[in-house]
């Protein structure tokens, strides 16, 4: 529920605006002097602000400025009589959303609260988009019939009309990020944001203030206040991906988010209060991680409410040719090709691989082949995989010489990048130098294994 601060002093108006926005379904606050708004906008984390110009002991643009440094993105929408209108326009000038003029027609007021709110949530999604690298419109279909994806697909359909904290376990690459986004698209919170957050990916210096946002002057660089990401998420769901990567020091205070609903900005002196979904997920043994004293026991016992262990793709094989068709299909609308059909042999090699990869390995290969193949079939020779591999160069024994060999480059080479990466610390360009070859390549190599 969206939550109004009405800060008006004329006592008659303020009870009129608050039953009629509750009629609408939004909670309302209600103060009577400018001091009063202040204070509220600091104790009580609002969705919008409506107020008159003219208050007692702080007026309107001085609500409008405690709006603005408590929190940017805040829509305020200022009231004033018709001698003030110039008022109003610097108001404007200041930040504030609109205003409206008295005597308030009421049928606009809540087709411009409508709107104000639906533009607060679309600059929020911005902000959440704007560090994506790719977006990709849409979210694709989760496919599979195979007994262990039927076993997830009814879990998720239990949980996902809870609040409740869901763990996703699993191999790296079997989709963990689609399902926690599928959990949150048959939730009754699937108007509002999902915020996904790769704690591998962020540095840990970095991590807090992407999570818990900044003030002012809170480190160097900090020229102004940014609101983190936990807040951006208010009322939707946020997605740790590899939380099992998270810094020690963070996790307490990931907990007490989780446990308290509140959260601290880096430089901050007031607490904020977030209601927030979790969804974690993680592809390293966490109970291990606790007995290592590397992960918090407190933390894994409050994330792993429900856990779900996704399925590698070896052990659901009878889902292979629907999802080559799908990634077939996907790849002929963006790459603008004509649909192309796969020939029974490559089904059978395809099903016969380890897919240590798993569904990321299978769609980069898919991807490949419709590049290479310039018919409209793709056949066997447009992979470069070797049937019933288990990943290790202990079991090349199948297949002719030429495909052995190549398995055996493929199984030395990912071993050699992973390592790379691990001394660069993801550092590609770097791990290229070590290699001794061109970051392009290196690019290519990562993308065809599936690393």
């Amino acid at each position: 529920m969206e939550k109004i601060l009405v800060v008006e002093d004329k006592e008659s108006l303020a009870q009129m605006l608050r039953e009629t926005f509750e009629l609408e379904g939004y909670e309302v606050i209600v103060a009577n002097d400018g001091a009063e708004g202040i204070k509220r906008i600091k104790d009580s984390k609002v969705d919008l602000v409506l107020t008159d110009m003219k208050l007692p002991k702080k007026d309107g643009l001085a609500v409008l400025k405690a709006s603005k440094d408590e929190n940017p993105l805040i829509p305020v929408i200022v009231m004033t009589a018709f001698g003030t209108v110039e008022t109003a326009v610097n108001a404007m000038k200041m930040g504030a959303y609109d205003f409206i003029t008295k005597p308030l027609d009421t049928d606009y007021l809540q087709i411009l609260v409508k709107r104000s709110l639906k533009n607060h949530m679309v600059v929020t999604e911005n902000l959440l988009l704007k560090d994506l690298i790719a977006q990709r419109v849409g979210t694709p279909d989760i496919i599979g019939r195979s007994a262990g994806m039927v076993e997830v697909a009814e879990n998720i359909k239990k949980v996902a009309p809870a609040k409740t904290t869901v763990l996703l376990l699993g191999e790296s690459g079997t989709g963990k990020e689609l399902f926690a986004r599928a959990i949150h698209d048959m939730s009754p919170r699937k108007d509002n944001a999902f915020v996904a957050i790769n704690c591998a990916a962020i540095p840990g210096e970095l991590l807090e203030s992407e999570l818990f946002g900044y003030e002012k002057g809170a480190f160097t660089g900090a020229s102004g206040r940014k609101p983190g990401k936990l807040e951006l998420a208010d009322k939707g769901t946020v997605f740790f991906d590899e939380i099992g990567e998270m810094d020690s020091s963070l996790q307490s205070k990931v907990l007490r988010a989780l446990q308290e609903g509140e959260i601290d900005r880096v430089g901050g002196t007031s607490t904020i209060k977030v209601d927030i979904r979790v969804i974690a997920a993680s592809n390293k043994d966490l109970e291990a991680a606790v007995a290592d004293h590397t992960f918090r026991e407190d933390l894994y016992y409050r994330l792993s409410v429900f856990p779900i262990t996704l399925p590698p793709l070896r052990e659901r094989k009878s889902d292979i040719p629907s999802l080559v068709e799908h990634f077939i299909s996907r790849f002929s609308a963006e790459m603008n090709t004509p649909l192309k059909n796969i020939h029974q042999d490559a089904i059978d090699i395809l099903t016969a691989y380890y897919w240590k990869g798993n569904i990321r390995e299978l769609e980069n290969v898919i991807e490949r082949a419709m590049i290479l193949c310039e018919g409209d079939v793709i056949k066997q020779k447009h992979f470069s995989l070797v049937p019933s591999t288990g990943g290790s160069l202990d079991d090349m024994g199948e297949g002719t010489l030429e495909e052995s060999a190549k398995a055996a480059l493929r199984i030395v080479e990912t071993r050699c990048i992973k390592k790379a990466l691990e001394k660069t610390h993801g550092n590609k360009t770097r791990a290229a130098e070590l290699l001794k070859v061109s970051y392009k390549t290196l690019l290519t190599k990562i993308k065809d294994y599936g690393i």
